[in-house]
């Protein structure tokens, strides 16, 4: 197999350590913009167990009727 990634001649660790702290540097900002989707599933987590409450009251009233 041919290692395609980098020229062997022309190889820079400068240029990865400058591509790793860009990466450290912006994954915060990742994390942030992430946050506000998290309420989704809750919201949905909350109805899903409302509904199951609704279902189980229903089927217990029908049975005592």
């Amino acid at each position: 197999m041919a290692n395609n990634q980098a020229p062997q001649g022309n190889h820079d660790p400068a240029g990865s350590t400058q591509m790793f702290r860009a990466f450290v540097d912006e994954a915060p900002r990742g994390r942030q913009a992430a946050a506000p989707s998290s309420s989704g599933p809750r919201i949905g987590l909350i109805l899903g167990v409302i509904a199951a409450v609704a279902v189980v009251a229903a089927v217990a009233w029908l049975a005592l009727a």
